[in-house]
């Protein structure tokens, strides 16, 4: 843009300037790149072109436009709080510390909202996206996969790269190892609504039962944390199973914690199974049974997938890559019992003859 006269230097485009080609009011370009969560994605991404074809640049915009790689990739995780994410985050940034590259870490606390956000402000400044257990909907998530490479854990996205743990057969073995056990009534004390995993976890479960014969139900849904666990417990315990399988080793945690603060012996009256064997698994009472997915995995293999869409792989989206897990059997699991009368910290007695609607299932609703 050159508006200068003879011997004087062009002048610098300014807002204005880029409002006018873009077609809006200055006031959405000064959003546009100051507040980008509150600007549509077509309209940042045409503001932003246009500046860069005019050479309009403020501090905040240099940062924003980089004018080559930034050897950045961001990983958004749903509770920087939750021990689930320690292995992933440290896989990752073993990854991408190799790869010469570092990564942003963006905690979304459980939030769809909060992690647009994180990521329309990120966007700009990574050169890839790794997105763990995220809140957004599959649309915003192919939205921010045309702007930056994408890869997505612990959940299915249509047209994206992902990378998920195999939870049908982990739901299988956790099953089948309470079989072995003589249960045959199992409560699944249900997390995040927005969960992907949580509504695998759930129809891998129903379909189980009905191979096996078994009676299941689904409570919840409730927070992915130790007081989430306390409040399944006391919902729990107004119609108790002889088995729990809960959504995450902390639901798992907070249910032993509450249903032993109301008198029940774990494993005697119950038989409690987590998800993911995360550290404090084994440092309850008594030591939790898990299915153990492999964290640390994961994230290497969502970075160094990342890194190879950056540099020119093509991405590869019909089918997820798909991580084995194994069953950790501690001390939470044990023979079911055979009660002649109630415990004494429930309302109703678990016996052979009651077990027996074949391939029932209180399915709740997902």
């Amino acid at each position: 843009m050159d508006d200068a006269g003879p011997g004087r230097a062009p002048r610098s485009p300014t807002i204005d300037d880029v409002a006018r080609a873009a077609g809006v009011a200055p006031s959405t370009v000064s959003r546009a790149f100051s507040r980008p969560g509150r600007v549509s994605f077509e309209t940042s991404e045409r503001i932003r072109r246009v500046a860069a074809e005019l050479g309009y640049r403020t501090t905040s915009l240099a940062r924003a436009l980089p004018t080559g790689p930034t050897s950045m990739i961001a990983l958004a995780i749903s509770d920087i709080t939750n021990p689930f994410y320690n292995e992933i985050i440290r896989g990752a940034q073993v990854a991408a510390s190799e790869a010469g590259y570092t990564i942003l870490l963006a905690d979304t606390q459980e939030s769809g909202t909060r992690e647009r956000t994180a990521l329309d402000r990120a966007a700009a400044t990574v050169e890839g996206i790794v997105l763990a257990t995220t809140r957004m909907s599959d649309s915003a998530i192919r939205m921010t996969a045309k702007r930056r490479p994408v890869i997505v854990l612990n959940r299915a996205v249509r047209d994206v790269p992902c990378v998920v743990t195999d939870n049908p057969r982990a739901v299988r073995r956790a099953v089948e190892h309470l079989v072995e056990l003589g249960h045959r009534r199992i409560t699944y004390l249900a997390g995040p609504e927005a969960s992907w995993a949580d509504g695998m976890r759930w129809r891998s479960l129903r379909e189980s039962a009905l191979e096996l014969e078994l009676q299941v139900r689904r409570i919840g849904p409730f927070p992915p944390t130790v007081p989430g666990g306390a409040r399944a417990a006391a919902e729990f315990a107004t119609h108790p199973t002889s088995a729990v399988i809960a959504y995450n080793d902390l639901v798992a945690i907070g249910a032993i914690r509450a249903l032993t603060s109301m008198g029940a012996a774990i494993p005697r009256d119950v038989s409690v199974i987590g998800f993911d064997n995360i550290f404090a698994a084994e440092l309850v009472t008594p030591p939790l049974t898990t299915v153990a997915a492999p964290l640390g995995a994961m994230g290497r293999t969502a970075v160094g997938n990342l890194l190879a869409i950056v540099r020119g792989a093509r991405p590869r989206a019909e089918a997820p890559v798909s991580l084995p897990c194994r069953l950790v059997v501690r001390e939470s699991t044990a023979q079911r019992r055979r009660y002649r009368t109630s415990p004494a910290w429930a309302t109703t007695s678990v016996s052979g003859s009651a077990a027996s609607t074949a391939g029932s299932t209180d399915a709740g609703s997902r």
